[in-house]
């Protein structure tokens, strides 16, 4: 009990976070989130409305995997994990066409990706710190050059999807009526989970591999609870993903504890508010006359 009691104290010490604020590698970080907020919230309905929840989390191992390679040969861990995670969301995208087949192949792609994550690391017997944070996530991490890879690579998500996007969201509302209206799934849906999968590489840096969900799927699952609008939906999800993330980093620098447990509880708070929202909503709805 006194420890929990010291472990609040220390997140609610505003004073020592206030100072942390000023540091260039908090601010870094700050601002790698906050991209990462952007592109996640905007893809996060997408990814419900395709439930692509399971398809992520796949994503994500391969972008751990990919993070563990680069971190044992020295290259950026950026890059691994990009490599990583766009070889898992082609692999994805093209073998997971039929619905299916899609589960059983994501569960083959995970279980591979973990198990060679979990050997490149037992590889390297240096950098515990580093080999920890690919899988939490760590801001001390973040410097100005994946700042600019972090932006660059959502700059260009967002890009692709605006052209994308009307298309994309006929697909995954309403699929069979899109295929007869000759809108090319195929080429969409691989398409989209490279945008995931780049999405998912840039959670490695903030979130880890193992909690991007909480910004991948669990804004876009709130959002849908208090809105049947897409747009309002996007708007919706890209607030709290920033909240969330935002929030975490900021919530984690007093007590130095890892980003991803404070984004993941925002998040989730956020989650059961929207239900909670959503279930009054349809209350009141209910009880309106069907002439009315």
């Amino acid at each position: 009990m006194n420890a929990f009691i010291d472990a609040l104290g220390k997140v609610l010490d505003f004073s020592t976070t206030v100072d942390l604020l000023g540091y260039p590698f908090v601010q870094q970080a700050l601002l790698a989130a906050a991209a990462l907020g952007l592109v996640s919230g905007c893809l996060a309905p997408l990814v419900v409305a395709r439930k692509m929840s399971f398809a992520v989390h796949g994503t994500a191992e391969l972008a751990f995997t990919g993070a563990a390679a680069a971190l044992l040969i020295g290259v950026g861990v950026g890059v691994g994990a990009l490599a990583g995670a766009v070889t898992a969301a082609l692999l994805l995208g093209l073998l997971g066409q039929r619905g299916t087949e899609r589960d059983s192949v994501i569960g083959a792609i995970l279980s591979f990706g973990l198990g060679v994550g979990v050997l490149l690391l037992w590889l390297n017997p240096e950098r515990t710190a580093n080999k920890f944070s690919l899988l939490v996530g760590q801001i001390v991490g973040v410097d100005s050059a994946d700042v600019l890879l972090l932006a660059g690579c959502a700059a260009l998500v967002l890009v692709v999807l605006a052209f994308v996007y009307r298309p994309l969201l006929f697909a995954s509302v309403d699929p069979d009526v899109a295929a007869a209206r000759g809108v090319p799934a195929r080429v969409l849906t691989p398409l989209f989970a490279v945008l995931v999968g780049v999405a998912t590489a840039l959670g490695v840096y903030t979130v880890g591999a193992l909690l991007v969900l909480a910004l991948m799927v669990t804004p876009g699952a709130a959002a849908a609870r208090v809105t049947a609008s897409p747009l309002k939906a996007t708007v919706l999800a890209v607030v709290f993903a920033e909240v969330a993330v935002l929030g975490g980093i900021v919530l984690s620098l007093a007590p130095g504890a890892p980003v991803s447990a404070f984004v993941t509880i925002i998040s989730f708070v956020i989650y059961l508010v929207c239900r909670v929202v959503g279930n009054r909503r349809l209350r009141r709805l209910s009880r309106i006359p069907a002439g009315a």
